[in-house]
C-alpha cells in the first residue's frame, strides 16, 4: 500500500494506536481527575483481544484523506467505548457527534490523491490478506504534540484493564 500511496503520510509502527476518545487540550489538574474516573471504569473490564483485519479510508476509497486498518466488531470493545465516554461526559467533555467506528490509522493524505492514485491505492488495499489478534489490556491516557513529521505521544498514564 506505501508503494501504490507513496505521497501518504503513513503512520511509524510504533505510533498505531487505537483511539477511543480524542479530548483535545487538557490542564495536569484535568488530566488527573480523568485518570481517577477512567480507572474506575477500566476496574470493571477484563482483559480481551481484537480482531485486525481489512483496509479501508475515510471518508471512502475513492477519496482517501485517512487510510486505516480495520478492527472487528467486539462488544467488549464497544461497551468499554461507551462506558468511557459517558465517566468524560460527566466531567463535562463534550460527547463526539460521530459514531464510533474503531480503527487504527496507517497514513493521512497531506493533499488529495488523484484518481489514479486512489484507485492504486484501493487496488492495493484489495489485494492485501492480513489479520492479526491484538490484546487490549490498558485505557492509556496520552499527550499528542503534532509536528511537521506526523504526531508525537506520550504516555501519561496506563491504566490496567481489570485493575491489575
Amino acid at each position: 500500500m506505501r508503494r501504490a500511496a507513496p505521497n501518504l503520510a503513513w503512520v511509524a509502527e510504533s505510533r498505531l494506536h487505537l483511539t477511543i476518545e480524542f479530548l483535545g487540550e487538557r490542564s495536569e489538574r484535568e488530566v488527573e481527575r480523568l485518570h481517577a474516573a477512567l480507572g474506575e471504569v477500566a476496574a470493571r473490564h477484563r482483559p480481551f483481544a481484537l480482531a485486525l483485519r481489512g483496509f479501508g479510508a475515510f471518508p471512502n476509497l475513492r477519496a482517501p484523506r485517512i487510510v486505516w486498518l480495520g478492527v472487528d466488531p467486539e462488544p467488549r470493545l464497544e461497551l468499554l467505548q461507551h462506558e468511557l465516554a459517558r465517566a468524560c461526559a460527566e466531567l463535562g467533555y463534550e460527547r463526539e457527534a460521530r459514531a464510533f467506528r474503531p480503527h487504527i490509522t496507517l497514513g493521512r493524505a497531506r493533499t488529495p490523491l488523484n484518481a489514479d492514485g486512489a484507485r492504486a491505492l484501493a487496488r492495493a488495499a484489495r489485494a492485501v490478506e492480513w489479520n492479526a489478534t491484538a490484546e487490549a489490556k490498558s485505557v492509556d491516557i496520552m499527550k499528542s504534540r503534532l509536528l511537521p513529521d506526523g504526531a508525537r505521544y506520550e504516555l501519561l498514564h496506563a491504566i490496567p484493564l481489570g485493575g491489575r
